[in-house]
């Protein structure tokens, strides 16, 4: 990667949301929003139960969630564009009480929305203002359904704000400053922030990815303890709130979030098992091809197969690259990442003090979107760039929804990410001027994507599931934090790994398992690729003509349950296994391309 300018921009702006942090249109903002809260509060708990003061507390509801997210969103991204902001660290925590207050409100219109008999309810979905929010009002009644009284949703709430979300702020603050002396391969040392390790266990020559990933161990295991009290601290709280709103198990709250029942995700799972030997051929035939018996963990992202041109990609080349692919497949796709690109709406710029990670956010109130990501020149990284364009494209597509309708599940969000992804890939693999040397090239990358659906992210399932199941009795010790990653790694991985190559303290890396507004940030990924594979597969056989119905797939996302909308776009069944191995199955022309490979 070049230090030259970039001609495309790197850097995001924010202007549109607010002028800047601190001034007086966001000091303005902060001060009718917490007015307004306050005054729902008083107007949700009317005693008042006709069907016409429920609708209006739901409507102003509704535009107070917006103007919520619009705060947290603009907060997120700067804090993680600068995780070392101490101002905007105190804003977000001010803010995370603003919304321990929302969930107080939320809790209370449950409680009304629970209270109300079939016909009264059904009396109340007729109002002409709530319209197209007939689905998200149905789940914040079966949700009121299953929360503890109202004075007690409101202690809990009050207390997250210096318990669970705490523990997560404290993660982000944490490794946000985490750096590491790594020596490189040529003898010199450099201190690399730890938002840089991944990039570096992404490189070509192994010594590379070795260094980095033993170097980069010790900050884990040094803050080890303290990052094992904040799992502990995350997961307990959620076991016990579990417990006294009458939620039978860990796995239900997660499942209703995601609008996807046990039997879909049994049901997926029993399909990776049954075919665990795709994805695992997949990681042989890199090892083959990287002359070891096997990989170790370090060698996961990595690619086997070197690029024709050994120079990494300038960030203007991998923004051109998207967008042609995306314009030759999905013109419309194509014409919203050129908006995306002239507005700003992209952080890719690569610094010392940035968050790990890579996020799409987006303000419903500005009806905007937002990606960021961190450049570093690779593959991987211009893959990333689509990942997040899809969840992009997936809200602007929703734009014209109202807000209650506007909200998916990650589940289905995943499934646009992902079909993001596959543009892009496809693209590249299909170019008439490819050269044997990068299809090869192309082919292992789709690989890498393979093996990390079906057996990294499962992996992670496993661990958490464990996890949970442990913490049920009692707090989790970081020794056996290490042994629960290793199991659930040789669950998964098998013989593809080498006797010394898990990664044992992956639990503490991942940031996903200390989110604290979602649990069990794992499995939609492998939901959303699996799916996405088979919108992909109807796409390429059916031609532009599905691309219609691919957006009224999106459009249905905030209206309807995960096997509704599929029924209802495929007439797929996701609660038989025999859907997912379809799916699954997809990827066997592109491994046997793979498997063909000369070795070096």
């Amino acid at each position: 990667m070049t230090s030259a300018q970039p001609l495309t921009p790197d850097r995001w702006s924010l202007e549109s949301w607010f002028t800047e942090f601190g001034a007086p249109d966001y000091q303005s903002f902060k001060i009718q929003l917490s007015a307004d809260l306050r005054a729902q509060l008083l107007a949700a708990g009317n005693a008042d139960s006709s069907h016409e003061v429920l609708a209006k507390v739901l409507v102003d509801f509704e535009q107070l969630t917006d103007h919520l997210g619009h705060l947290s969103a603009f907060l997120g991204c700067l804090s993680a564009d600068d995780a070392t902001n101490e101002a905007v660290k105190t804003d977000e925590a001010w803010a995370s009480t603003l919304d321990a207050e929302k969930d107080k409100l939320r809790a209370t219109i449950q409680a009304r929305l629970a209270a109300l008999d079939e016909a009264a309810f059904s009396q109340l979905l007729a109002s002409p203002t709530l319209k197209g929010a007939e689905y998200a009002v149905s789940r914040m009644r079966e949700e009121g359904r299953r929360q503890m009284a109202p004075a007690l949703e409101s202690l809990a709430a009050d207390l997250n704000v210096n318990g669970l979300h705490a523990w997560g702020r404290l993660y982000d603050t944490l490794t946000g400053k985490m750096e590491f002396p790594m020596t490189f391969p040529d003898g010199h040392t450099e201190t690399v922030p730890m938002a840089r390790r991944r990039a570096l266990m992404s490189e070509p020559d192994r010594k590379i990815r070795e260094a980095a990933f033993h170097a980069g161990q010790t900050p884990w295991n040094d803050h080890a303890d303290t990052l094992g009290a904040a799992l502990n601290g995350i997961a307990g709280t959620r076991l016990s709130l579990y417990g006294h709103r009458g939620i039978d198990h860990f796995l239900d709250t997660p499942l209703f979030d995601s609008g996807m029942s046990r039997a879909s995700l049994d049901a997926m799972l029993a399909a990776i098992r049954a075919n665990i030997d795709l994805p695992r051929r997949a990681i042989r035939t890199a090892a083959k091809l990287q002359g070891t018996p096997a990989l170790h963990f370090f060698d996961l992202e990595a690619p086997q197969v070197s690029a024709p041109d050994a120079k990494p990609l300038t960030w203007d080349e991998a923004c051109n690259t998207v967008g042609t692919s995306f314009h030759r497949a999905y013109p419309r796709l194509g014409e919203y990442f050129d908006t995306m690109l002239k507005n700003r709406w992209i952080e890719a710029q690569p610094r010392a003090g940035k968050r790990p990670g890579a996020f799409c956010t987006g303000s419903l109130l500005r009806r905007e979107e937002r990606v960021y990501m961190t450049w570093h020149g690779t593959v991987h990284d211009m893959v990333t760039l689509a990942h997040e364009a899809g969840h992009a494209w997936h809200s602007c597509v929703l734009r014209p929804t109202r807000s209650f309708a506007s909200n998916y599940p990650m589940t289905l969000a995943e499934t646009a990410s992902n079909f993001g992804e596959m543009i892009l890939l496809d693209g590249l693999l299909n170019q008439s001027s490819l050269s044997p040397e990068m299809k090869a090239y192309l082919l292992d990358q789709e690989m890498l994507r393979a093996h990390a659906y079906l057996i990294n992210i499962p992996m992670r399932y496993e661990f958490e599931h464990s996890f949970y199941s442990a913490r049920a009795a009692g707090e989790v010790p970081v020794s056996r934090l290490r042994e629960l990653m290793n199991e659930a790694q040789r669950s998964l991985y098998g013989d593809t790994l080498l006797p010394d190559g898990t990664d044992p303290m992956f639990w503490a890396s991942k940031m996903h398992f200390f989110i604290t507004g979602v649990s069990f940030y794992n499995f939609p990924y492998v939901f959303g690729y699996l799916l996405g594979q088979a919108l992909f597969a109807r796409f390429k056989l059916e031609g532009d003509a599905f691309l219609p119905k691919y957006e009224a797939f999106l459009a249905a996302t905030g209206n309807a349950s995960c096997e509704d909308v599929a029924m209802k776009t495929l007439g797929a069944d996701l609660t038989s296994p025999d859907f997912w191995a379809t799916a699954l199955r997809s990827i066997v022309p592109t491994l046997e391309a793979y498997e063909k490979l000369p070795t070096r």
